[in-house]
């Protein structure tokens, strides 16, 4: 379950008109957050970062599945599926498998949270993406990026 703040925040992202994958950034920020404070690890950045978006999905945000070609069918298949149960009200999640997750979860390292993993992970996504894309989303982020006001 997100924590209050999180929801807040991702809520705040949804009034100010913000993208469903900005408002799922906060979702993975908490992830992030989770492994560095030590409440468990995860295998890898890109893992990290699918946990956030998992419980982005599960707690309403309109963040769409992944296209066909983006991600293997069974990741595409949970996204669809984390869609559907944030769009209705879910029964009590099974305390055995909620404890078989967090116990797999606590095994695992915490370097998938680094700079390092993350900016590393940043690299690879982003060396997959054509150069007018990665130009038209720096143009962009100059566009709507917050000025200073002092």
């Amino acid at each position: 379950m997100p924590e209050k703040e999180t929801l807040e925040r991702a809520a705040e992202d949804k009034r100010e008109g913000k993208s469903p994958s900005t408002q799922a950034g906060e979702f993975v920020r908490e992830e992030i957050e989770h492994i560095r404070e030590g409440k468990h690890g995860a295998r890898s950045a890109k893992q990290a970062i699918a946990i956030g978006l998992s419980k982005a999905r599960r707690a309403g945000v309109k963040l769409p599945a992944p296209g066909k070609g983006r991600a293997s069918k069974g990741a595409r298949k949970q996204a669809a599926r984390d869609l559907r149960k944030g769009s209705k009200r879910s029964r009590k999640v099974s305390a055995k498998r909620s404890r078989a997750t967090s116990r797999a979860l606590k095994r695992e390292g915490h370097s998938a949270a680094s700079k390092t993993a993350l900016s590393r992970h940043a690299h690879a996504a982003a060396k997959k993406r054509s150069a007018a894309s990665r130009s038209k989303a720096a143009k962009k982020a100059a566009r709507t990026r917050k000025k200073n006001r002092s």
